[in-house]
């Protein structure tokens, strides 16, 4: 039985919503089991592969067929090849590798906050610089909230850097994260990119530009890994979430959420990604819940709920 249009909405958010604060406490989690960054970037990308690009080359048949040139990267891509690489080294390679160096650093609750708390403010902050988009005061006071939690979280750790912490190195990581997926956005808003080619796109660019190297470095031991050392449930488990659950599956419910509810109301939903996965990190985890985590959770989605709520007001 078909589900309704508003029952659909609902389920591409709840999906949305679970996957996004899945990504953060099972990336964690992963850094103290066998596999290593490297390695999980490795099955993200191919589990994402094993399910976009064959849909990609189907998509794109009709055209081939007809002899138009389409695509890019051997028609792995739907995306001419300047599209691809932009939004495919931002959003596809640079994302992965540093979250997932990342959790191998810093705690879930510090991902929470850096990572997609401080999206809106990177993102606003490159739209204005390479977009001229106007940053008005309602947005710069969302901002501000949003900065200021980021400033309590990170801001601790690293000045525990100079008692030998390196919870810094992964805050600093979560940030560079948080850029690089807001430089992906920009990419999409500034070409018009459609949700899901650009999610092939930047797919088949980590595919040909990390996989090869990854491979080589490795067998010549230059680059440690642990495929050899991990049980094959550990790899079928990697692949199947990380790939198929937070590229592929993802992507697609993003982009009906979007259609379904518009931009300001799935903004306001995925605000509950921060507040829960920094709580599913402390009965999950274990982790402590701190005064300033909880400070700069708190700050960051007042911030966000506040930008999304004047936005919804105009």
């Amino acid at each position: 039985m078909a589900l309704s249009p508003q029952n659909v909405g609902r389920l591409s958010a709840l999906i949305t919503v679970l996957l996004w604060t899945s990504f953060i406490i099972v990336g964690r989690a992963s850094s103290s089991h066998v596999l290593l960054p490297f390695d999980i970037v490795c099955t993200r990308i191919l589990g994402a592969s094993l399910v976009l690009l064959p849909w990609a080359w189907w998509m794109m048949r009709e055209q081939r067929q007809k002899g138009e040139r389409v695509g890019s990267l051997l028609g792995l891509s739907p995306l001419p090849l300047r599209h691809t690489v932009q939004a495919g080294f931002f959003g596809g390679l640079m994302f992965a590798l540093l979250s997932y160096m990342g959790f191998f650093f810093a705690p879930a609750g510090h991902a929470s906050v850096l990572m997609p708390g401080s999206l809106p403010l990177w993102t606003t902050l490159l739209m204005w610089i390479f977009l001229s988009e106007k940053i008005g005061m309602n947005r710069g006071i969302s901002l501000g909230l949003i900065l200021m939690g980021d400033i309590l979280v990170g801001g601790l750790s690293l000045l525990k850097a100079f008692e030998g912490g390196d919870v810094w190195i992964g805050d600093l990581l979560f940030i560079l994260t948080a850029i690089s997926w807001a430089s992906y956005s920009v990419t999409v808003r500034r070409f018009g990119l459609d949700a899901v080619r650009a999610t092939m796109a930047i797919t088949a660019f980590a595919l040909v530009s990390f996989l090869p190297l990854y491979t080589v470095l490795v067998f010549l031991n230059i680059l440690p890994s642990h495929f050899s050392q991990a049980a094959w449930p550990e790899i079928l488990f990697q692949v199947t979430f990380q790939g198929v659950g937070s590229v592929a599956i993802s992507g697609i419910s993003f982009t009906q959420m979007i259609r379904s509810y518009g931009p300001v109301k799935s903004t306001m939903i995925t605000a509950l990604v921060p507040g829960l996965s920094a709580v599913g990190a402390v009965i999950i985890l274990g982790e402590p819940m701190s005064w300033h985590l909880m400070a700069g959770l708190a700050l960051v989605t007042c911030g966000i709920l506040f930008g999304v709520r004047q936005a919804s007001e105009k």
